[in-house]
């Protein structure tokens, strides 16, 4: 790839984005924003799909990990599977989203999926967020929106931190197994504006039996605001950096024959170090919406999964290396009102730019984190832009649409640093360059029965970008077989019907009917360092929500997501998807009273679902309960969680496949398992000053 096209496209576009930060109408935007899901998005939303929470509901629901902040999108279930510093993973609409490859994710304006990364496609780690700074987590399910791009297959989320807080607080939280957490925030006038400062550390040991997670996490956000040229200019740092050692999934017959417990391992020594470091700035007035980024990330991880499969001397852990800078950026402008056909219009128009320039994306061989051999070792850049237009036509007072066009291009060069491997494999010829590029059609029918009463018609073509690799890939770096690359770019079709009531500020609910095809499920798997093909697949479901304010001090939520989905060609092994989660339930009360007493009980309820292609072998379901119970009096707070409330051993994920214990003559079948965290106490005080 030439230096000079990155140039030209950052000078010629600056790019499009985002759905926390812009809504289809600006002057809507503001009050969306203030006041979450109990606001009455009747004639602002797109589809039944799509939705905002502000941090007052973040605030009182108890969270055991960052991440969790997405299972804020109805129907989306967040767990994990290795230690807290990994990102989670993500399951919505039938996708095992692994670590996020068909859910696009945003802070600030800023990407967090990683294309062409050493552990997974979209790989998404929230670790560097702190969810005390989230002012607003806006969601749009489905890939209806011209504004979103890549992994927007499930649909997308985006996060827009506070500018200014109106008092400072310091808190420390203390918990079982060692739980530490320090936060520190504020905002001061600084530079003819506001300067917002977080400071967020983490330490914990874990419950696990064998190990001590030693999570030791530090998290920084400087944000700086000030009025400029008519509009809001705004600058920030992140910065995060963190360690720890992993208690991985592990095989249930080492659990059953007493091998280890629930909460042992196999291999003591995995764990991973990551941090991020970015530059953002973003300005707006009431038609233009600019951004541009520039992030350093690191990441290196070690795993074992089936311990003694392929190597009986020296075990099968393997390192995986991410180390990369990725600069880019947005322009959005919304185009003063016209009429056609003596019908109100509104045009929008946005561009994207995108940079990845990865140093080192590796996958090593290696026996307690020390390195014994090559698999893959490659330098990677990827140049992505992206324009858009939207079109909303007023057609009568009731009835308007929404039409939207997109088109992406993309170039990937591959360069093999690692020569031949240590399995004697020669993958010079998996260096290469490739480009590709798609447009995608968007359109949305939106009817308004009355004031409480709206329907959508939503139709959209999305789409995922495959890892870079795997677009060039000839040789397998582990035996040297041939292998086919596959499409960089895979698309999407998603369709749905929907409804939204809402009533006297009480009741605010929706419905929806949704359908999706994928051309192909072809991902790069970062753990073999190869490419693995899956067929094309279709999911189809429904989804319920309903948030109820029973007076001022009570509120209920209730959300349920069912989803069918299967791969459209099937195989001989079958046509069920692994992963694809087909119940999924959420419910909540929280309370706050006017004597300083507040509380907040969850459930999530996710079924069972199949491990293999077949169906014939499946995971229970899991339950989990989670309580938070706090008082405030003056400007001390002091709040208890109790997380997992009835020490629920149900599991956090399951896989099936094949892995070898020591004094196994070969490898075994067997359900791999992560159980959720036992039931744990976190108490936490706080002083607003």
């Amino acid at each position: 790839m030439q230096k000079h096209l990155l140039s030209s496209a950052i000078a010629a576009l600056i790019a499009s984005y985002s759905l926390t930060s812009w809504s289809d109408d600006p002057d809507s935007l503001e009050q969306v924003e203030v006041t979450g899901r109990q606001v009455n998005l009747i004639g602002a939303a797109q589809s039944a799909s799509q939705g905002v929470v502000s941090q007052e509901e973040i605030a009182i629901r108890p969270l055991l990990r960052t991440g969790e902040v997405l299972e804020l999108v109805p129907g989306m279930v967040v767990t994990q599977h290795s230690g807290t510093g990994k990102a989670n993973q993500y399951f919505l609409r039938g996708f095992n989203l692994d670590h996020g490859t068909d859910f696009a994710t945003f802070v600030d304006g800023m990407p967090v999926n990683m294309r062409s990364h050493g552990h997974g496609q979209g790989y998404t780690d929230l670790n560097f967020v702190i969810p005390e700074t989230v002012k607003t987590l806006a969601y749009k399910k489905g890939a209806y929106y011209a504004d979103v791009g890549d992994f927007s297959g499930a649909g997308s989320a985006a996060m827009q931190t506070f500018t200014k807080r109106d008092q400072g607080e310091a808190e420390l939280t203390l918990g079982q197994d060692d739980y530490r957490r320090l936060l520190l925030t504020d905002s001061i006038e600084f530079a003819g504006g506001d300067l917002l400062y977080a400071i967020e550390r983490n330490t914990y040991e874990g419950p696990w039996k064998d190990i001590d997670e030693d999570l030791d996490k530090t998290n920084v956000l400087l944000k700086h605001t000030q009025a400029m040229a008519d509009g809001e200019f705004s600058i920030s740092l992140m910065a995060y950096d963190n360690s720890w050692d992993s208690a991985d999934q592990i095989p249930q017959r080492a659990v059953n024959q007493g091998i280890i417990d629930e909460l042992g391992s196999i291999d003591t020594s995995t764990g991973g170090e990551s941090s991020r470091y970015s530059l953002n700035a973003q300005w707006q007035n009431k038609q233009w919406q600019v951004s541009a980024y520039a992030i350093n990330y690191d990441m290196n991880l070690w795993s074992n999964f089936t311990y003694l499969l392929d190597d009986t001397a020296n075990g099968d852990q393997f390192e995986q290396v991410d180390k990369r800078w990725i600069y880019g950026g947005s322009v959005n402008y919304q185009l003063q009102p016209q009429t056609l056909f003596g019908k109100p219009m509104q045009n929008r128009l946005g561009a994207e730019v995108r940079y990845d320039d990865i140093g080192e994306v590796a996958l090593y061989k290696t026996q307690d984190r020390q390195r014994l051999g090559t698999v893959r070792k490659d330098a990677v850049e990827e140049l992505s832009v992206g324009l858009f237009w939207e079109n909303q036509l007023q057609w009568t007072d009731k009835l308007k649409t929404i039409v939207g066009v997109r088109h992406d291009f993309y170039d990937f060069d591959v360069d093999n640093k690692a020569g031949t491997n240590t399995n004697g494999v020669n993958l010079d010829s998996n260096s290469g360059s490739e480009d590709d590029n798609l447009t995608s059609l968007k359109a949305s029918v939106i009817y308004t029965l009355n004031e409480n009463w709206e329907t959508y018609a939503s139709i959209g073509e999305g789409f995922h970008s495959n890892d870079a690799r795997g677009s060039t890939i000839k040789v397998d770096p582990a035996d040297g077989s041939s292998i086919s690359p596959v499409d960089p770019l895979v698309s999407s079709l998603g369709y749905e019907v929907g409804v939204r009531g809402f009533f006297t500020e009480r009741l605010n609910t929706s419905l929806a009917l949704w359908h999706l095809e994928l051309d192909s499920e072809l991902l790069f798997v970062g753990d073999a360092g190869n490419t693995e093909a899956s067929g094309k697949s279709e999911r189809h479901g429904i989804e319920l929500t309903a948030y109820y304010r029973l007076n001022e001090h009570w509120n209920l939520d209730l959300e349920y997501a069912y989803t069918d989905a299967s791969f459209k060609n099937a195989g001989p092994e079958g046509d069920h998807i692994p992963g694809a989660i087909e119940h999924v339930w959420q419910a909540g009360v929280s309370a706050q009273f006017h004597s300083g007493w507040f509380g907040s009980l969850r459930l999530r309820y996710f079924g069972e679902r199949p491990l293999d292609e077949s169906g014939d072998i499946t995971s229970d379901s899991t339950t989990i309960a989670n309580l938070r119970v706090g008082y405030t009096q003056g400007p001390w707070t002091v709040k208890a969680d109790v997380l997992n409330l009835f020490d629920s051993d149900d599991h956090d994920i399951d896989y099936f496949y094949e892995s070898r214990l020591p004094g196994e003559a070969s490898g075994v079948e067997d359900n791999h398992f992560h159980p959720l965290e036992p039931r744990t106490l976190r108490v936490a005080v706080s002083y607003q000053y």
